[in-house]
């Protein structure tokens, strides 16, 4: 059993999206960072929150719920990188990049909620 949030693969993944967001996030012009920037950074850092807030629950279904909160924000996140690349503010490679990544993510934490689900932790 996991007893620390820094060890969940979930969690460490959120968090290295979270570097990857802020290191495209810091390349935006500056009359960008506070729209689309923002909310693109706000979405991406809600993954993690979310992630560690259901960590901190005690009943399984008040968990899951945070989770579910954090795959809807990972979905948010793909919203705002797709702006981001269709509106030539960052390149096919970065977009690619991130895609992958959010993609991975995505995969870890539908396995994550579907293991909360099935052990009622």
């Amino acid at each position: 059993m996991i007893k620390n949030l820094r060890d969940l693969k979930v969690y460490k993944e959120s968090l290295e999206l979270s570097h990857s967001a802020w290191d495209i996030y810091t390349e935006l012009p500056q009359a960008l960072k506070f729209d689309i920037g923002s909310q693109f950074i706000r979405a991406v850092d809600s993954i993690g929150a979310n992630i560690a807030e259901g960590f901190g629950r005690f009943h399984y279904k008040d968990k899951i719920k945070f989770y579910y909160n954090a795959r809807g924000s990972l979905w948010e996140s793909k919203h705002w990188i797709f702006l981001l690349h269709k509106r030539k503010l960052i390149s096919k490679e970065a977009f690619d990049s991130f895609m992958s990544k959010l993609n991975n993510t995505g995969k870890l934490l539908n396995s994550f909620i579907k293991a909360t689900g099935t052990t009622n932790a």
